[in-house]
C-alpha cells in the first residue's frame, strides 16, 4: 500500500539527499518544499521584493507554478515554466528560503498545494514541517539530524563542488543562525513531531539511511 513518508530537518542533516534516493528505491513521488520556498525567494528577489514583506510575498507565492520532474538523478525544479534548479542554490539562497518561510501569507500559499501533493500516497516530502503541520497524518515521519560540525563540513564541501570559494567557518556561522532562526520562528518552526523516528546521520552513509526509512516504511506496510 503507498503511503505518505514525512522527513524533516535541519539545513545539511541528509534528508534532501535520502528524501530522493528513498523515493527513487520505493518508486513514489518526490517533493522538495525546500526548493519551493528558495524559488520564492529567488523571484521575490527577481521581482525586488524585500524577504520582510509578508503581504506581497504571500501573493506572489500564491502565484506561482511548480513542477517538479528527474532528468537522470536529477530532480528538476521548474516555475512558471522556468528552469530554477541551478539558480535556487546559489549562494543566500538558503537564508533567504529561511526569512520568507516564517511569514504565514507565504506558508499558507503553499500549504494548500503541498498538502494536495501528499494526499494520495504514494509520496516523499521533505522540508521542516513537514511530519508537524503539512503531512501530520502521514504513516511514516522521520527527523534526521547530525551535529552542528558535520552539516557545516557537508555544506562546505557541497558549495566547494559547485565551483563556490567560502570557507568553512563562514558556512558554519550562517549554519548556525539558520539553525537558531528555524527553531525559534513563530510560524511552523523547525521540531521534532511525536510521533517521528529520530535517525542521527552524523556517522552514517547514505545508503544506511536509506535502507533505515526503507525498513521503517515496509513495517507501515509500504
Amino acid at each position: 500500500m503507498p503511503i505518505a513518508i514525512a522527513i524533516d530537518g535541519p539545513a545539511s542533516s541528509g534528508k534532501g539527499t535520502v528524501a530522493r534516493a528513498v523515493a527513487h528505491l520505493l518508486g513514489y513521488r518526490y517533493v522538495d518544499t525546500g526548493a519551493m520556498y528558495r524559488a520564492v525567494a529567488l523571484v521575490a528577489r527577481q521581482h525586488e521584493v524585500s524577504w520582510d514583506d509578508g503581504p506581497t510575498l504571500g501573493k506572489l507565492a500564491a502565484g506561482l507554478r511548480f513542477d517538479f520532474a528527474w532528468d537522470e538523478d536529477v530532480l528538476r525544479v521548474w516555475v512558471d515554466g522556468r528552469d530554477l534548479t541551478r539558480d535556487i542554490r546559489q549562494d543566500g539562497m538558503s537564508m533567504g528560503a529561511s526569512s520568507v518561510s516564517r511569514h504565514p501569507e507565504v506558508r499558507t500559499a503553499l500549504l494548500g498545494l503541498q498538502q494536495g501533493l501528499g494526499a494520495q500516497g504514494g509520496v516523499v516530502m521533505d522540508g521542516r514541517d513537514i511530519g508537524t503541520v503539512v503531512l501530520p497524518h502521514a504513516q511514516l515521519k522521520v527527523y534526521l539530524d547530525a551535529s552542528l560540525d558535520e552539516r557545516a563540513r557537508r555544506r562546505h564541501e557541497e558549495m566547494v563542488r559547485r565551483g563556490e570559494v567560502v570557507h568553512y567557518d563562514d558556512v558554519r556561522a550562517a549554519m548556525e543562525i539558520r539553525d537558531r532562526q528555524d527553531a525559534t520562528r513563530d510560524v511552523a518552526p523547525l521540531r521534532v513531531a511525536d510521533d517521528a523516528v529520530v535517525v542521527d546521520t552524523s556517522d552514517l552513509a547514505v545508503p544506511a539511511v536509506v535502507r533505515r526509512i526503507r525498513d521503517l516504511a515496509a513495517e507501515r506496510g509500504a
